[in-house]
């Protein structure tokens, strides 16, 4: 199955255009973006996306709680979770991916290659499931 439907979730303005760049314009996928949890777990089920690419320091709502929420309040534990963030330590990195993330992107990311980050991410989950 063809990845198309992202939903991203950063506080950051700036970080969302970069993004909105490179996964609409250079990578031709539907994206949703908000800039805090609540309005992302509104939309996200109208949206029904394939992938989560969330921010984890977020104020008030962290990109781990979003997950869950979408995991345990809308039935959204298939749906392929990427992680973004500047806390690159591989302890931390680990952890993400215990808690059900697939991978884990570093900022500063490279925007001309995130869309074919993200469909090397999808392509070896999807060949791994």
């Amino acid at each position: 199955m063809e990845l198309k439907r992202i939903l991203h979730v950063d506080d950051d303005d700036d970080i969302r255009t970069i993004v909105q760049l490179a996964l609409e314009v250079v990578g031709n996928f539907d994206l949703r973006q908000y800039g805090d949890g609540p309005s992302a777990i509104a939309a996200a089920t109208d949206f029904d996306p394939q992938l989560l690419l969330l921010d984890v320091m977020m104020p008030g709502m962290t990109g781990m709680d979003v997950r869950r929420t979408l995991v345990e309040d809308h039935d959204m534990g298939d749906v392929t979770t990427v992680y973004v963030t500047a806390k690159a330590e591989d302890s931390f990195a680990r952890e993400l991916m215990d808690q059900g993330a697939v991978s884990v992107i570093t900022k500063p990311f490279d925007p001309m290659t995130l869309a074919d980050q993200i469909r090397d991410i999808w392509a070896r989950q999807k060949e791994a499931a």
